[in-house]
C-alpha cells in the first residue's frame, strides 16, 4: 500500500509541469501564444550604461530603511508606451513591483530576529528589474550579489544605475561600481532567459564550485510556461543553495510544489 502511494505521489510530482495538467487558476490554463526566440545571454558591465535615457532617482522607504530607485521611460528604452510587459520582448523589469518591497521587509524581519545574515553570502537575484532586494543584500554585507534579468536594457538603464545610486549613498567617496566591488560586494549583471542563462552564471555552470547561498525572487512569474525553465535553472545550482527566500507573491501554490520537489 505504501509503495503504491509513494509511486502515485512520485508520478504527481513529475507531472508538475506537464502541459496537459491544469493549474486550477482560470486564466493560467488558457493556451499561450508561441513566444519569439529569447535574446542571447550576456554579461552586462557597468561601462555599458547608456547616458541617452533619462534616469531620475526616487527614495523608497521600507520599514525605516531608505533605498533609492530609478525611473526610466519604457518608451525611451523599448519604444513601448503604457505597458507592464510584452511576453518575449519586455518582461516588466522597468516597473517596481510591490512584491520586491514585501521581500525586503521579510528579509529585514528575519535579520532582526536573528534568523538570517547576509555576511559573506553569495546572492543571486533572478528577474531582478530594479534590483532592490539584491541591493539590500549588498548593503547588509553580502560578499557576492549577481543580478539577472531577461532584458539587458533593464540592467543597463535601471539596475546598474540603481546599484550605483545606493552604493554612492552609503559610500559617497566612491565614484563607480567597480570600486565598490573591490571593498564590499562583488556585483555583476547577467541578461538572458531562464532556460539558457545558467551557461553564463558563475556559480551555476559547474558542479565543482560552491553555489549561491540565497536566491532572491519576487513577482517574476506571470505565466505557467515559465516555471519549467525556472525549475531547471534552480536544479543546476549546487545543492548547498538556500531556497527559503525564493518568494512568489503572485502564486504561492506553484512555489510550494516547486520547493517540495527541490528539497
Amino acid at each position: 500500500m505504501e509503495s503504491k502511494q509513494s509511486n502515485s505521489q512520485r508520478e504527481t510530482n513529475y507531472r508538475l509541469f506537464d502541459e496537459k495538467t491544469t493549474s486550477g487558476f482560470g486564466f493560467f490554463d488558457l493556451p499561450e501564444k508561441p513566444l519569439p526566440p529569447p535574446p542571447p545571454c550576456l554579461e552586462v558591465v557597468p561601462s555599458e550604461v547608456s547616458s541617452n535615457v533619462k534616469y531620475t532617482v526616487e527614495p523608497v522607504n521600507v520599514d525605516g530603511l531608505t533605498l533609492l530607485k530609478g525611473r526610466v521611460s519604457t518608451q525611451e528604452v523599448f519604444a513601448l508606451s503604457n505597458s507592464d510587459l510584452v511576453p518575449g520582448k519586455y518582461e516588466g523589469g522597468l516597473k517596481l513591483w510591490e512584491g520586491s518591497i514585501d521581500l525586503i521587509k521579510a528579509l529585514s524581519s528575519d535579520m532582526q530576529d536573528g534568523k538570517l545574515s547576509f555576511g559573506g553570502k553569495r546572492i543571486l537575484e533572478l528577474g531582478c528589474g530594479h534590483g532592490l532586494p539584491g541591493i539590500f543584500a549588498c548593503l547588509k554585507g553580502a560578499a557576492t550579489v549577481h543580478f539577472q534579468d531577461f532584458n539587458a536594457e533593464v540592467l543597463q538603464h535601471l539596475t546598474i544605475p540603481n546599484v550605483k545610486a545606493n552604493i554612492q549613498k552609503k559610500f559617497p567617496y566612491l565614484t563607480d561600481v567597480n570600486e565598490y566591488r573591490s571593498i564590499e560586494a562583488d556585483t555583476r549583471f547577467f541578461a538572458g532567459d531562464w532556460g539558457e542563462v545558467h551557461s553564463i552564471l558563475p556559480f551555476v555552470s559547474s558542479d565543482e564550485i560552491a553555489g549561491y547561498d540565497i536566491i532572491l525572487m519576487a513577482e517574476t512569474v506571470y505565466s505557467i510556461s515559465a516555471l519549467p525553465s525556472l525549475y531547471e535553472l534552480i536544479k543546476k545550482v549546487p545543492l548547498d543553495v538556500v531556497f527559503e527566500y525564493v518568494l512568489f507573491i503572485f502564486n504561492n501554490l506553484f512555489v510550494c510544489k516547486l520547493l517540495s520537489i527541490v528539497f
